[in-house]
């Protein structure tokens, strides 16, 4: 079996819950409460400082020249996602409030395990627990483009993650994982299992946490 045939068959009863959850059924039919979606807006660009960082150090333990290009480049990718698109949303959305700034505690707990991840692991285990973020968004941003949304924001965010061009460095992304995983012991295999099943649930728990107003409870 390929790596990435096992670990969606681990991933893809979340994935289901993710594509049931009313964050992305409000996002796709434009009944999401903007306060929802601004929540998501500031989490998320705090998530991805740190996932441009997770991908520096994949990029540090990729195997081959490509590789730490592709990776560099898609560290880089993911901080002009937080200043560019994050930041039009922003300012479509009345800017930040009061403490809307703070890193709560899904971000935290999601970004820790992913630095730590990578730093502490090998580079297969790195990419696992860095891959939901690519492929997950590309399977949620293809589902979503097929019925986009009225709401011209939320349609926006749609088809920045159902563009082709994000798509081919999905595929990319993709066909690296196959082939480190041929390579890989059983041992480690299973490790890669293990941290791509858990960032999986923090991306259905990072959603959940922008519908519910998660805040800090002390």
């Amino acid at each position: 079996m390929k790596l990435t045939d096992e670990l969606w068959a681990a991933a893809e009863p979340t994935y289901r819950r993710i594509l049931d959850h009313p964050f992305l059924l409000g996002l796709a039919d434009g009944t999401l409460p903007r306060a929802a979606f601004r929540h998501f807006v500031v989490q998320d660009s705090h998530y991805l400082r740190d996932y441009a960082r997770a991908l520096a150090v994949c990029a540090a333990k990729a195997p081959g020249e490509d590789e730490v290009l592709a990776f560099c480049n898609d560290a880089v990718g993911a901080i002009a996602a937080e200043q560019e698109m994050h930041g039009e949303f922003t300012a479509a959305l009345g800017g930040p409030a009061d403490g809307d700034e703070a890193v709560l505690p899904t971000t935290r707990a999601y970004t820790s395990y992913l630095l730590a991840t990578a730093y502490g692991g090998s580079f297969a285990e790195a990419l696992g627990a860095v891959l939901p973020c690519y492929w997950i968004y590309a399977r949620v941003g293809e589902e979503l483009a097929r019925r986009s949304s009225p709401e011209p924001l939320y349609a926006k965010w749609i088809a920045a993650y159902g563009d082709e061009g994000f798509q081919s460095v999905v595929r990319r992304v993709l066909d690296l994982t196959d082939r480190i995983g041929a390579e890989l012991s059983a041992a480690e295999r299973r490790r890669v299992v293990e941290h791509f099943t858990t960032t999986s649930r923090y991306e259905w728990m990072f959603w959940d946490a922008a519908w519910r107003g998660e805040t800090w409870p002390v």
